[in-house]
């Protein structure tokens, strides 16, 4: 049932808020994110503000939308907060060693005067459109699924110089503000993991390793690449003309055991690439065993050691980026990541981490078992089913309200020009 109030939240919502408390300074500043996040928690068809403040009995648009625009409080402080109270518990801390996944989504939106509209490409259409698009950070630590932070892309058509603006940032350089945020905590991770668009980006490359990072990242089939056979005998060539040159032997098969189980060929090869010193591995991985034959082909660089780098390395460790599309996926799905009807910068970013603390409550539940043993039969394996069986306290609590309620409910329906019979 999508209405609700905020009376009827479970009390383990109420606890987790309350860990938030300090970091507003006004009664009302507590009370609004309260609400918000339930809204985003909520069974709501559309996250905005609207739409929520209209499906819950006493949430009122006019204060939601003065939290989100105008009041003063910090989205940085509680994103930090956030983390902190992930920290804090034995099943949800983060530990090092995790892998650190940086990438970037859009999502459309029209109109002009939204910041960082512009066209460009959006991931999940696959084209270049008009819309927003942000860079994220992300935590996989073979257990759990954690966004770190999150920065809005400007583009440069919505910026008064363009390119020249002062504000105006490539995404390579947010992506490494964020990997700096991350470090400065003191967490530790064992690699970076990133796509194409940055891993073909050899300031970036260069940025993490000035930090003394591992990391796994796409490269571009024209990127070239040096080959050094012996001391006097080097050629330099197309990473995709290499590949093509291998003999069908210098591949090994991998299974790749995903939600839908895969074979594909992989091999290795230690190459010189310009700007960078020393040897690098880099690999290519197909879809079937000859190159001809393929159809899909990746290209991979990293600066692991030699000895750790294998086929089945390079394929297990970069199918962990595959969790950031879930979380993207899962938050846009449910909790309305792209859903909101702010255009400023300042307001961008707050409802962004607003989803993410809205996210992570539900993650910690599922880790710490809570929702499983009051409001589920089965194992909560996934965010889904965590937060499918939060709502169902949600609903549950709701219809326990109304019971005594009606009136007030009755009054909430009749303010939008509606009966209830």
């Amino acid at each position: 049932m999508k209405e609700t109030t905020p009376t009827a939240m479970p009390p383990c919502f109420e606890k987790w808020c309350q860990r938030f408390d300090d970091v507003f300074g006004h009664k009302a500043q507590k009370r609004e994110f309260r609400h918000y996040v339930g809204g985003l928690l909520g069974e709501s068809e559309r996250k905005n503000i609207f739409q929520m403040a209209e499906n819950a009995v006493g949430v009122t648009y006019y204060r939601l939308h003065h939290f989100l625009t105008e009041a003063p409080w910090s989205a940085i402080k509680v994103n930090e907060r956030r983390l902190q109270v992930m920290n804090k518990c034995s099943q949800t801390r983060i530990s090092r060693g995790f892998s650190l996944i940086i990438d970037d989504s859009g999502h459309r939106k029209s109109g002009n005067f939204t910041e960082g509209v512009g066209r460009q490409y959006i991931g999940e259409i696959g084209k270049t459109d008009k819309g927003i698009v942000v860079v994220t950070s992300h935590l996989y630590d073979g257990r759990k699924s954690l966004p770190l932070d999150i920065e809005l892309y400007q583009h440069a058509d919505s910026l008064a110089e363009g390119k020249q603006d002062p504000l105006f940032q490539k995404k390579t350089e947010i992506a490494i503000k964020l990997i700096d945020q991350t470090l400065g905590r003191g967490y530790q991770p064992g690699i970076v993991i990133v796509d194409g668009g940055y891993g073909n980006n050899t300031s970036f490359l260069l940025e993490l390793e000035t930090r003394k990072l591992k990391y796994l990242g796409g490269i571009a089939k024209n990127r070239k690449v040096t080959i050094r056979e012996q001391e006097n005998n080097q050629q330099t060539i197309r990473i995709d003309e290499l590949a093509k040159s291998l003999p069908q032997e210098a591949f090994s098969e991998i299974q790749l055991n995903l939600d839908k189980p895969r074979k594909v060929w992989v091999a290795t090869k230690e190459v010189e690439i310009s700007r960078l010193e020393g040897k690098r591995s880099i690999a290519i991985v197909m879809n079937a065993n000859t190159f001809s034959d393929a159809t899909d082909i990746d290209y991979f660089i990293t600066n692991v050691a030699t000895s750790v780098v294998t086929p089945e390395w390079i394929v297990n460790t970069y199918s962990q980026r595959n969790w950031v599309e879930v979380f993207y996926r899962e938050a846009k799905g449910f909790l309305g990541l792209k859903e909101y009807q702010v255009r400023d910068k300042t307001s961008l970013m707050r409802h962004f981490i607003l989803v993410f603390c809205a996210y992570t409550f539900i993650l910690w539940h599922q880790l710490t078992g809570g929702f499983r043993r009051r409001w589920a039969t089965k194992p909560l394996n996934t965010f889904t089913e965590a937060l499918e069986a939060f709502r169902t306290a949600i609903s549950f609590r709701f219809f326990e309200w109304l019971t005594v309620n009606r009136d007030v409910f009755a009054a909430h329906k009749a303010s939008f020009g509606f009966i209830w019979a």
